[in-house]
């Protein structure tokens, strides 16, 4: 196992373009690498934003498209939702975690508990006769795999991957970024065993390594247009792992929410 690192760099990877439908990601990141004069190294991390994933894999929804069942037409007027966006929302989603006015909280059929199945408008271009939105990638796991698979060359054998989203969380207000697919390195860490500072035996104790690495870089990119959709992180002393993501979404029987 891993270390603790006492020191980490977080450096977004400049003058990175805006992404469409077919563009090879992992071209375009080393080419903002090259413009930075940033060259990877072992043990390096890359956070990509889930927006440019999407938007490279096309996962583009038109709204004029959706067929809206009567489900979603009466969820819409509960929540005060476009019942197209509605639809959209339970077809991404495998159940229902909380609702309000303005609110539609699920869990996505991948796992992840957060509002509108991560659904998002913004920061696309649309057209206002038929609105598009952006769903989150298929398999963000194999997403991040591929990445590091193309980006990782004859010197450069270890490069891990996040692909991060933002939520909102329970109990607490805002949103923070956490990681919906990882290659490359332990995501979730158990301390359960080990002894903290006075002897004492841990014996819950996990560490969200994936997410906390993930809310880093998502205070460089930001939520609005700074257009800062890549950060490496140097120093994050990962431990490498094949197992991706999975083990960061908790059980339902043990979701006190679900």
């Amino acid at each position: 196992m891993s270390q603790p690192t006492s020191q980490m760099y977080l450096t977004a990877l400049p003058e990175f373009p805006l992404v469409e439908p077919g563009d090879d990601l992992a071209t375009l990141i080393q080419a903002s690498l090259t413009r930075g004069a940033i060259v990877l190294e072992d043990g390096d991390l890359l956070v990509v934003a889930q927006k440019v994933v999407s938007k490279a894999e096309n996962r583009y929804a038109y709204l004029n498209h959706v067929t809206v069942g009567d489900r979603a037409k009466k969820l819409a007027l509960e929540v005060d939702k476009d019942p197209r966006l509605v639809q959209l929302i339970l077809d991404q989603s495998c159940g229902i975690v909380a609702t309000r006015r303005g609110v539609l909280i699920v869990e996505h059929n991948l796992g992840y508990v957060h509002a509108n199945a991560g659904i998002d408008q913004s920061n696309i271009t649309s057209d206002e006769c038929n609105p598009r939105v952006l769903l989150l990638p298929e398999n963000p796991d194999l997403s991040a795999d591929n990445l590091s698979s193309k980006l990782k060359s004859s010197t450069l054998s270890h490069l891990a991957i996040i692909i991060n989203d933002s939520a909102g969380r329970a109990w607490r207000n805002g949103s923070a970024g956490f990681a919906i697919g990882t290659s490359g390195f332990v995501a979730l860490k158990s301390m359960i065993g080990n002894r903290d500072l006075f002897g004492r035996e841990m014996q819950v104790t996990e560490v969200a390594i994936a997410d906390e690495l993930a809310a880093a870089a998502s205070f460089l990119m930001g939520q609005a247009g700074e257009a800062a959709p890549v950060i490496l992180i140097r120093g994050a002393n990962l431990t490498p792992s094949c197992d991706g993501s999975s083990a960061m979404i908790r059980a339902r029987d043990q979701d006190l929410f679900r």
